[in-house]
């Protein structure tokens, strides 16, 4: 029951885990790299968000990658529980964060009818983008963790 796609210690968990740390990286960077971001609290927001993802979805990465090389299971209750607590807490946040730029985003480009940044309204949606797929990818991982607590 415990070896499906995705858990700790499975080359799905360590593809997961590096998607996660790519999709936050790439909104870092679209974000980092616009000019008057910091304007914006949101958009701050994202950025510190997604540091964090990447900080937490590197680290178990290469649990996961130490874990294939060594071929073990990473089913440790207590372990199994650190990474239920830390994926939770990193989903709630990056949530949180790219639905608060989103939102940005959006009043932007349908509520006022045009972006007055130009070029750099282009970065601002593509960075929504990778923060929502980033939430979307560590709240795979988040359910397959609270799967997992539940049957240790």
């Amino acid at each position: 029951m415990l070896d499906f796609p995705g858990t700790p210690g499975t080359l799905t968990g360590f593809v997961l885990r590096i998607l996660q740390c790519v999709f936050a990286a790439g909104s870092i960077a679209s974000m980092a790299t616009s000019i008057g971001f910091y304007n914006f609290t949101a958009f701050c927001y994202v950025i510190a968000s997604m540091g964090l993802q990447v900080t937490w979805s590197l680290m178990l990465a290469l649990l996961d990658a130490y874990a294939l090389v060594r071929k073990k299971m990473l089913h440790n209750p207590i372990l199994v529980s650190l990474f239920v607590v830390g994926d939770w807490v990193t989903a709630t946040l990056s949530l949180a964060a790219a639905s608060a730029s989103g939102g940005v985003a959006v009043l932007f480009f349908s509520d006022l009818g045009h972006c007055s940044f130009g070029k750099e309204c282009r970065k601002f949606q593509i960075s929504v983008v990778l923060a929502f797929l980033s939430w979307i990818t560590v709240t795979i991982s988040a359910l397959i963790m609270l799967w997992i607590l539940a049957a240790v």
